[in-house]
């Protein structure tokens, strides 16, 4: 299990800013962006501007293979505007 914190955007769509979810140890990112797509939808529309951060180091989607342990954190940062 995995604390998956939403910023911005993202807590907008998925309706909440963080929860805990069950997935496999080990993941890719764009697995883990998939597991967290079904269980919000609404979130496909930020795939391509997200940014993943896993134990606070950024993720980009793809196939790089996560190895999770019990407990770390993902941060879901969509892109963020202003100046």
């Amino acid at each position: 299990q995995v604390s998956v914190l939403y910023f911005a955007r993202s807590a907008e769509l998925a309706g909440l800013r963080c929860e805990t979810l069950s997935v496999p140890q080990e993941i890719t990112s764009l697995q883990l962006w998939e597991e967290i797509v079904k269980a919000h939808p609404r979130l496909a529309v930020i795939r391509d501007q997200v940014v993943f951060a896993v134990r606070q180091e950024y993720v980009l989607l793809g196939d790089q293979l996560l190895v999770l342990q019990p407990g770390d954190e993902v941060a879901i940062i969509p892109p963020i505007s202003g100046g």
